[in-house]
């Protein structure tokens, strides 16, 4: 999936782009950060906004975002959350404020350059993907706390879900509206977009381009080496949803089904050694296996089925975000950055 060679750049007006910036407790990073998007897509050849979601900082990172919004312009939007509700909430909530045909994300530390966004763009619709993720090819990060896991954890995400691709963890990501906006983040999902993405569009549509990668120079970082953990509990969530979140009475009705037939088979078994052998089974440890296959077996049916009934309850209904929002620029007021 990776590309190594530009694609060829035309001269058209490009699609409209939504940059959207998740941040939290980087004061110091605020008018670095802008500065350098306002710099990176200085010459993008169409209309583009800059959405920046403060997810309930305590070091005044929202109120210096609203303060910069107020001088550069309307095409840059604050979001402020109420409190701190994680990455992907706030990634969720610019989503659902951009207007953009394209949306780029990238982390509001500076690790993330800007300036790849308009020729992720040119790839992206160059090689005709909903979806093109950045690869930190040379990462600048620690090698035990942050690179060895990072390896182990997208080898495992690759091979479990079967969408191939070096580095998850990139927040630099160009998408495509319509198609990103199908999918309804929550809980710390923000690491497998790729995979939940690819339950709404072909694995094909979704590639890799080498990116820019920085030391951070301000601040530290959110993420340690507990992350690994939670990754291997996403990961689980993750191959449930994607192979099973339409039709959950499938996962537990082939459990159910298996542990019926086992515990059948032991129980026909018994039944021919007490009626044909004449033998006495009552303390036999089979007979307590077979019965505790068999009520596993009717347990993991009916769960099944009460799956069944809470997912389509689920997909008839109208969603909810998971996130609250405290303070956002007027919509009505939004404008565009044009070159």
């Amino acid at each position: 999936m990776t590309a190594n060679a530009n694609p060829h750049v035309s001269s058209a007006r490009q699609p409209s782009l939504s940059v959207v910036i998740p941040m939290y407790q980087e004061i110091e990073s605020v008018d670095p950060m802008v500065e350098r998007v306002h710099d990176g897509l200085a010459d993008y050849r169409g209309d583009w906004e800059l959405i920046c979601v403060d997810d309930g900082s305590r070091d005044g990172t929202g109120q210096r975002l609203r303060e910069i919004a107020a001088r550069v312009g309307p095409h840059m939007r604050v979001i402020c959350l109420r409190r701190n509700f994680g990455q992907t909430a706030a990634m969720q909530a610019g989503f659902d404020a951009a207007r953009g045909e394209l949306i780029a994300t990238l982390d509001g530390d500076l690790q993330n350059d800007p300036a790849d966004i308009p020729r992720m763009v040119d790839e992206l619709l160059a090689r005709d993907l909903d979806l093109l993720q950045g690869w930190r090819r040379r990462r600048q990060d620690d090698l035990v706390m942050r690179k060895i896991p990072s390896r182990i954890a997208n080898a495992m995400i690759g091979k479990v879900t079967g969408v191939a691709l070096h580095d998850y963890g990139c927040s630099l990501k160009v998408y495509r509206a319509e198609v990103i906006k199908e999918v309804t983040l929550l809980g710390e999902m923000h690491r497998f977009i790729p995979v939940w993405v690819a339950g709404v569009t072909a694995p094909q549509r979704i590639g890799e381009t080498e990116v820019t990668h920085q030391a951070r120079q301000f601040g530290t970082s959110k993420y340690g080496i507990s992350r690994t953990f939670r990754v291997l509990l996403d990961l689980l969530a993750a191959f449930f949803f994607l192979r099973f979140g339409s039709r959950p009475g499938h996962f537990f009705g082939s459990i159910g089904i298996l542990f019926g037939v086992l515990g059948g088979l032991m129980m026909t078994h018994l039944l021919v050694v007490k009626f044909v052998l004449g033998e006495d089974i009552g303390n036999r440890p089979l007979l307590f296996v077979s019965i505790l296959l068999l009520v596993a077996s009717v347990q993991l049916l009916t769960t099944g089925v009460l799956a069944e009934l809470l997912t389509r309850t689920f997909y008839a209904s109208g969603e909810r975000t998971h996130h609250r929002i405290r303070w956002a620029s007027d919509p009505e007021t939004a404008g565009w950055r044009s070159s």
